[in-house]
């Protein structure tokens, strides 16, 4: 890992990768003098991840019903992809035979893909853990599946996204203390597990820290994950259905205990106000399925708020959705139209609103950017808050 004094980019590639750097790297170009705010660049072999910024997920290859014009259309840099749904469709070996995950999907940008380790929770229903690692029951057919921090390794190098995430236990909220412990536990043994088979040079690899809501763990998880060095370190076991203050203590005290030099992915996180929080203390990179989702249900993000678009005030609003925003939907359409397509139940009204929504998380996070290079982050989104001055632009 280059340190970012270290990491001076020359010239370009043909491919955009500056020349003089390792596959992997990171530099922070700018930093808030009121906060621990930075922003940066992470260098991969598919291109540069300007930070701090938002990923979309593609769990089975795809952002749901966005193809992937329109996808880096959105501002998109970094998308996600799942180990666990692509395991059982279409497998691994297809998508090697493809040439590898961004052949597969027709994505040339960087991509990440998870370990299949928030399936130990979200799936716990269909789980067994131990130490080997975890047998789930398919949710297709019924079919056991075990996978071990091994098997989340090979799966991940045969798709072939640049970051591959380690394969960890992440705790249900709430959990007693012992049971944290024992998931941390099983995380770092897994941690070294999966360190010990990686092997892809042109691929990195993410140790997660977990700790639930109990703040020693947490500051243990942070010093181990750190101490084994990789490109890059998340914090996982948020969003599981604490409060968010929990989550806002959690960002508090875990962001100044992560390498300062490395990218700081916050896992699962993608609301307006909490990516700011976490901005304002350090962390670089978010993902969350929430812009798909509310827009495959008719909900879009306007003005920090969410708005329904099938309730009838819409109806006879011919005026764009966001006149702020330069997203498909708001540079070509109405929210007339929009209403009409939700209450139609037109497919094309799904996407529209998904691309809004991705459109604007991912304003958001350029937004904090620019804000962090022109000194005004801390005034402006830190924390941000509805009735902030910052809110007025979204």
């Amino acid at each position: 890992m280059v340190s970012p004094a270290a990491a001076s980019p020359v010239t370009a590639s043909p491919a955009g990768r500056p020349q003089g750097l390792p596959p992997f790297s990171f530099e922070i170009t700018a930093r808030c003098t009121r906060t621990r705010a930075r922003c940066g660049c992470f260098h991969t072999p598919h291109g540069p991840v300007h930070t701090p910024r938002f990923m979309p997920v593609g769990t089975a290859a795809s952002v749901k019903g966005v193809s992937v014009p329109q996808l880096a259309d959105t501002g998109a840099e970094m998308v996600l992809a799942n180990t666990y749904h692509l395991h059982l469709m279409p497998g691994e070996a297809v998508v090697a035979e493809a040439g590898g995950l961004h052949r597969f999907m027709g994505w040339q940008g960087p991509l990440l893909t998870d370990s299949g380790g928030y399936q130990v929770f979200s799936l716990g229903a269909l789980n067994r853990i131990d130490d080997q690692g975890v047998t789930f029951r398919s949710p297709r057919d019924g079919a056991r599946i075990a996978i071990t921090p091994e098997r989340s390794m090979q799966i991940q190098m045969e798709l072939g996204a640049d970051v591959a995430m380690a394969f960890d236990q992440c705790p249900p909220w709430p959990a007693t203390e012992s049971e944290v412990i024992e998931a941390s536990r099983r995380t770092h043994a897994w941690l070294e597990r999966c360190i010990a088979v990686h092997s892809r040079p042109d691929q990195a690899l993410f140790g997660i820290v977990q700790g639930g809501c109990y703040p020693h763990l947490r500051r243990e998880s942070a010093r181990v994950v750190a101490s084994m060095d990789l490109p890059g370190i998340a914090v996982g076991g948020v969003s599981v259905g604490e409060p968010v203050e929990e989550m806002h203590r959690i960002v508090r005290e875990v962001g100044p205990l992560l390498p300062e030099d490395r990218p700081h992915y916050l896992m699962g996180v993608g609301s307006l106000r909490e990516m700011a929080v976490a901005v304002a203390h350090g962390f670089d990179l978010f993902d969350c399925v929430l812009p798909t989702r509310l827009g495959r249900h008719g909900a879009a993000l306007v003005g920090g708020e969410r708005w329904n678009l099938r309730n009838a005030r819409f109806r006879h609003d011919h005026t764009p959705l966001d006149a702020s925003c330069s997203c498909l939907a708001c540079r070509l359409h109405t929210r007339a139209y929009l209403h009409h397509l939700v209450r139609s139940e037109e497919m094309l009204g799904r996407t529209l609103l998904s691309l809004h929504n991705l459109t604007t998380l991912l304003r958001f996070t350029t937004a904090m950017a620019q804000a962090i290079g022109e000194g005004t982050f801390a005034e402006d989104f830190a924390p941000w808050q509805p009735d902030s001055p910052a809110a007025h632009t979204w």
